[in-house]
């Protein structure tokens, strides 16, 4: 796990020592965020179910004003503290512990970007979506970009926001909805 592009660019972050936390491999950020590219300097970003980081640091190095990260885990949470400061990203990032359905209820911002890559089989998808809608944290113009197993259809809307572009590579969909 490396940050691809912009200011980190080269850095190994710190990984879980077994599969409890599931990072987003290197092929999929890169063509996640080559999808992303206009929307990413200087936005507000989520990295919900954040894990290690990887997806939030990566739109801070390329350029992003403020991520905010969240995860329930103390796992996630430990290894993703310590790569916001192997970064030297803490100045632009705020790290929220806790349930993603109390985080969305208590954001108190409208962000620019949601990165979505909650575990896989929970169906959680679907729920993020009406919480976004529902709570107001999508800014007009944003984009929730949301991290799949194939076998997870998502619909072409869902809860108010339409699917623009979906992706696959491999057992993995990226699925964009504005």
């Amino acid at each position: 796990m490396r940050i691809i592009a912009g200011d980190y660019k080269g850095r190994r972050l710190y990984s879980p020592q077994d599969n409890r936390i599931r990072p987003t491999t290197d092929k999929v950020k890169e063509a996640l965020f080559s999808i992303l590219t206009n929307h990413i300097y200087d936005a507000n970003v989520l990295d919900l179910f954040s894990g290690t980081g990887g997806l939030g640091l990566e739109a801070l190095s390329r350029g992003a004003r403020h991520c905010w990260f969240c995860d329930n885990s103390r796992d996630s949470i430990k290894l993703l503290r310590e790569n916001i400061q192997y970064c030297q990203a803490d100045r632009n990032a705020t790290v929220l512990s806790g349930d993603f359905r109390k985080i969305l209820q208590n954001m108190n911002a409208s962000v620019d970007l949601i990165l979505l890559d909650p575990p896989y089989g929970k169906n959680l998808l679907p729920e993020c979506l009406e919480l976004i809608g529902k709570y107001g944290c999508l800014a007009e113009g944003g984009l929730i970009a949301a991290e799949h197993r194939k076998e997870e259809i998502l619909p072409p809307e869902l809860a108010g926001f339409e699917k623009i572009k979906e992706r696959k590579y491999g057992t993995v969909v990226l699925s964009i909805y504005g």
